[in-house]
């Protein structure tokens, strides 16, 4: 991707104090985005990330919401729109990932995983529809190999991703011709936690391409569908390093 491919446009990326977003966030203000994120609790790890945002000479913002509050969301992106301008690219990160056998999954556990992971993404599209119509912009969902294969202790995981590739495609067609949509689906991402490690080593092996993929590899991957033409809408591209083949 040529340097500064997004200078000039503005990118709103969910979750993003931390892990895969902060990594997208940077990666958009590298590319010369102006850039603003949400994040729900990190209030600190937020702070910190507009301070290495603003090192690449770009406008960068911090805004706390919850994803699956309907309040929350209208009002983060009015004031994202306000002080920013627009959005030309909404990045749909914010989700939450739990390990838990198939029977003692509990309907709450199952209804909180749908609304961060499905409903959010849903809500945040919603409400950044106008301001992406007005720029002929792009959407990127993120979903997950989980969304693609079968994993026996993640059914509610597994299951919200799954409805976040649908609704990838119902939206690309649904929001055509003016807004492309496309999803980045992570297969097995090392972020150095230590508790992940000897899990991490072992699926690695199991990988085709012999590692588990990098934070640089999904931002690049978000990156790509940000700057891409627009007759590309309605991919859900699997980042796996050939682990789901």
């Amino acid at each position: 991707m040529n340097e500064r491919a997004l200078s000039g446009r503005t990118i709103l990326v969910t979750g993003a104090a931390k892990r895969l977003g902060r990594a997208i966030a940077l990666a958009a203000a590298e590319n010369g985005a102006d850039v603003a994120f949400t994040y729900r609790e990190s209030a600190r790890e937020a702070r910190a990330v507009v301070g290495e945002l603003a090192q690449y000479g770009v406008d960068a913002l911090a805004v706390r919401c919850d994803v699956i509050d309907e309040i929350s969301v209208r009002e983060m992106v009015k004031d994202v729109a306000a002080e920013l301008g627009g959005i030309d690219v909404l990045v749909n990160n914010a989700a939450n990932y739990e390990t838990v056998e198939f029977e003692k999954i509990t309907v709450a556990q199952w209804d909180a995983i749908f609304a961060s992971n499905t409903r959010g993404p849903f809500l945040v599209s919603r409400e950044a529809l106008p301001y992406l119509r007005k720029r002929k912009g792009r959407i990127v969902n993120m979903g997950s190999l989980g969304g693609l294969r079968p994993w026996a202790t993640h059914a509610h995981y597994c299951s919200s991703k799954a409805a976040v590739h649908m609704l990838t495609k119902v939206m690309a067609e649904a929001l055509a011709p003016e807004i492309a949509v496309n999803a980045v689906a992570p297969g097995m991402i090392d972020l150095g936690e230590k508790s992940a490690a000897s899990f991490m080593k072992k699926m690695a092996k199991q990988t085709p391409m012999q590692r588990n993929g990098s934070a640089a590899d999904i931002a690049a991957a978000v990156m790509f569908f940000a700057a891409a033409p627009q007759f590309i809408t309605g991919q859900v591209l699997a980042v796996d390093g050939g682990l789901g083949l």
